[in-house]
């Protein structure tokens, strides 16, 4: 069945395997994609939401390049939110609630309707070499499937452990069996690996709960959507979520069952996300508050089911019970089953280049959680570029990079191999120093050129593309260069409490000041009618918005990266020999020598590197 070699095999089928098996097939590679079960193909493992903070700009990232989470989350959504509104377009974030079924069903579709690429069900326990290049994977059947190149993006599932109070058992889900094997294998070609974990809530019916005794979260009263591409509509109807808290009788139950805590007892050693805490551990560090925060999130349109967002926890399964029965709207709750905590294997980023190809072993890419990140948007980025890489890579072509100053993706690549992680990592805007340039609006026009390119995004997409900049250019031009009468802007400027024109001014000094938004312009007769006789959209509007309001902390920005990219362009080849720099100290050389940073910028971001280190090698290259 296996006679003819594959260009690229995937194990594993969640988020990053199904994006790295579609962006593979879809440029061309003959794909496998490797899973132990077929029936959990983009499987939500934690909550059933994509996107939210810094996450919903890689969303839309990934579909601007050609991948497919934006388009599966816009089919399977039951709520839309664009989180941050209050603050600048920078931090504003796209968030999708979603119908857990439907979202690993339409994942499923997409994927079988994708040519070059096959299925197999079965566990990879072992990998296949020829010195120091991968040729394939071994199963635990002993089938010997040979590849080019091969991608690992196993999760939470190498060796994975759960923890249940003073209950654990193997597994890398729960109801699914661990991988083993893989990881021995790693360690004997010389790779370092660590230990991380992760937390899940208990999952309940809703039947059960009292939604009179809590908060109503609806969705936007006019919801957009994550992809860019016309094939999906935004929500015309949505399922609302709801808030409640906890309190002290509910941290008071939770305490009595510390001492059998995995958490507390020192049966779980390694470390959890520091920005997804279980709720014995904000009782335990926030000692302080007499409440958190709980998320009820349904499952999907026609389920009972409830994620509680916010209660993770790893405790025994009756002080869980116990605790949660205390929450307001929760006295009479029914649980589907207890949450649980899961530990596994990861192997550390910074043993990766920029392609997520493993410095070790040629043809070998890594990409989710294996790297040592959490959350389904920075694994599915991981994997789009990581099944971009092995495609270029087998064809003999130059890897596929994002700068920082390009995309969220390029951030989260950078800090990754880089910085390396011991926590799991998370992304979040402050990470991105030029996140003023990497808004969720304009994810198309940084990035659909480039999808074009590498065969990913298609001409319809570029089409629309191109479309938008010659629109955005027209109405920036056009409120430029068009002048307003006192009469016609003064009453909505007064009614904004902004200072009465005295004269006729140019629309984009008055669309300038504070307070005043796109629905102000439009009042104004020569604006709507610009933009009927030129049918421009919706997105064009806010787009031009936000480029005339920012205008100069978008400048500033750009200028800053451009100083960046400069010291990008300043390669470092692969064979440099730091040890010969005397006036390196011995930190930055044993830093440098072990990521082997490929450019001066890139080598400028290694934690423990000092200005005077880089003029050393500045020097030392020839500036």
């Amino acid at each position: 069945m296996f006679t003819t070699p594959y260009d690229v095999i995937v194990v594993g089928a969640g988020h990053a395997g199904a994006e790295a098996a579609a962006a593979a097939a879809n440029m061309g590679s003959k794909t496998l994609l490797v899973t132990m079960n077929l029936q959990t193909i983009g499987q939500m493992s934690c909550n059933p939401a994509m996107g939210g903070i810094a996450k919903g700009q890689i969303v839309r990232e990934i579909d601007a390049l050609g991948g497919y989470s934006g388009i599966v989350s816009d089919v399977s959504a039951i709520q839309f939110k664009m989180l941050n509104r209050s603050k600048g377009p920078a931090m504003w974030s796209p968030r999708v609630q979603s119908d857990r079924m439907m979202f690993a069903q339409a994942w499923r579709d997409r994927l079988e309707q994708t040519p070059n690429l096959d299925f197999y069900q079965d566990m990879v326990q072992d990998l296949l070499f020829d010195g120091d290049t991968v040729t394939g994977v071994v199963t635990s059947l002993g089938l010997k499937i040979y590849s080019k190149t091969v991608i690992l993006t196993n999760g939470t599932f190498l060796n994975g452990l759960i923890h249940i109070g003073d209950k654990n058992f193997g597994g890398g889900r729960a109801g699914e069996s661990a991988s083993t094997g893989l990881t021995a294998t790693l360690l004997e070609k010389g790779f370092e690996s660590g230990r991380m974990k992760t937390g899940t809530p208990p999952r309940v019916d809703g039947r059960s709960l009292n939604f009179d005794l809590m908060e109503e979260q609806p969705g936007d009263p006019e919801p957009v959507k994550f992809s860019y591409s016309p094939e999906t509509k935004p929500l015309t109807k949505q399922r609302s979520c709801h808030i409640t808290y906890t309190s002290d009788e509910v941290h008071d139950t939770l305490r009595k069952g510390f001492d059998r805590s995995p958490m507390f007892n020192g049966a779980i050693k390694s470390l959890g996300p520091r920005y997804c805490p279980s709720i014995e551990d904000k009782v335990d560090r926030f000692a302080d508050k007499n409440r958190h925060q709980v998320f009820v999130e349904p499952e999907g349109w026609n389920t009972v089911e409830y994620y509680i967002n916010g209660f993770s926890t790893s405790l025994p399964e009756d002080v869980q019970f116990d605790a949660l029965r205390k929450v307001k709207g929760f006295e009479a709750v029914k649980f589907f089953r207890p949450g649980y905590a899961i530990e596994y294997d990861y192997f550390p980023p910074t043993q990766l280049t920029h392609s997520l190809q493993t410095k070790l072993v040629k043809g070998l890419f890594f990409a989710g959680q294996i790297n040592g990140t959490t959350g389904y948007e920075e694994a599915g980025a991981q994997g789009l570029m990581a099944g971009i890489n092995a495609h270029r890579y087998h064809k003999g072509e130059s890897d596929f990079q994002l700068k920082r100053s390009e995309a969220y993706i390029g951030v989260l690549i950078d800090d990754l191999i880089t910085k390396g992680t011991e926590e799991p990592y998370r992304m979040f805007t402050s990470r991105a120093e030029y996140r003023t340039l990497l808004r969720q609006d304009n994810a198309d026009l940084r990035l659909t050129p480039l999808g074009y390119k590498l065969g990913l995004a298609s001409e319809d997409r570029l089409a629309a593309v191109n479309t938008k900049v010659e629109h955005t250019a027209l109405l920036k031009d056009f409120y430029s260069k068009t002048s307003v009468l006192p009469e016609e802007a003064n009453p909505f400027l007064e009614a904004k409490n902004s200072s009465p024109m005295r004269q006729s001014d140019k629309m984009v000094k008055i669309y300038s000041r504070p307070g005043i938004d796109l629905k102000d312009m439009r009042k104004l007769p020569a604006v709507s009618e610009f933009i009927n006789l030129h049918n421009i959209s919706q997105d064009v509007q806010e787009q031009v918005e936000v480029q005339i309001k920012y205008s100069g902390y978008i400048e500033k920005e750009r200028l800053n990266a451009d100083k960046l990219n400069r010291l990008e362009a300043v390669n470092i080849p692969a064979s440099f020999d730091y040890d010969i720099l005397a006036s390196l100290s011995y930190e930055a050389k044993e830093k440098l020598n072990k990521i082997k940073p490929q450019t001066i910028s890139q080598a400028s971001r290694i934690s423990g590197i000092k200005p005077s280190d880089i003029s050393v090698l500045l020097v030392k290259l020839g500036r």
